[in-house]
């Protein structure tokens, strides 16, 4: 039995950790040329950039708190986690057809808002560790996050002028989709 659950929690770890490398690969595929779409494409300033990175940062710390409260509160996490993933694709998506910069304001706090998943899903790492292997498997988290941020943008690099802006954007909802089929499918709550 004790083996079982082992081998369950090792399960849920590789499950979060490819889910993460997914969602960051999106989400790098983006992170170059987001900017430049707006202010060239789009036709906004720098102030008007300035202002929709930084509603997109304020969402990132609000969702993180809440989320956590409410999971810890309601016992449930999967559902955060999974919904988190949906939202950075949904946004990616909204980038791919947006004509004004209003409307790229509005998915980048979707997309930001889509920090939901942090806080429960690392309370879900954390209840499946040991002391022994806690370091490792938050470890192991950041090391896919990291990768997939690099394969995100060489992804970008080598796509971009074959695709242009917005069938990237469309591109790079596509991991993050599988990411969270995979965490909705895969993932027991307990």
């Amino acid at each position: 039995m004790n083996n079982n659950h082992e081998k369950e929690n090792k399960q849920t770890l590789r499950i979060f950790a490819f889910a993460s490398f997914l969602n960051d690969m999106g989400s790098d595929i983006i992170f170059p040329i987001l900017p430049a779409f707006i202010t060239n494409v789009l036709k906004a300033n720098m102030e008007v950039m300035g202002l929709i990175m930084g509603l997109g940062d304020a969402f990132v710390s609000v969702s993180q708190a809440v989320s956590g409260y409410i999971s810890d509160r309601i016992k449930k996490r999967k559902v955060f986690v999974w919904t988190g993933y949906l939202l950075g694709a949904f946004s990616r998506l909204g980038y791919a057809i947006s004509v004004t910069w209003g409307q790229v304001a509005l998915f980048k706090v979707l997309d930001r808002s889509g920090k939901i998943r942090s806080a429960p899903r690392d309370a879900i790492v954390a209840d499946i560790s040991t002391n022994e292997n806690r370091g490792r498997n938050f470890g192991l988290l950041r090391m896919m996050d990291n990768l997939g941020a690099v394969v995100g943008v060489l992804i970008c690099l080598l796509l971009f002028n074959f695709l242009g802006y917005r069938w990237l954007f469309a591109l790079a909802a596509i991991p993050s989709l599988l990411g969270a089929a995979f965490i909705f499918i895969a993932i027991k709550e307990r």
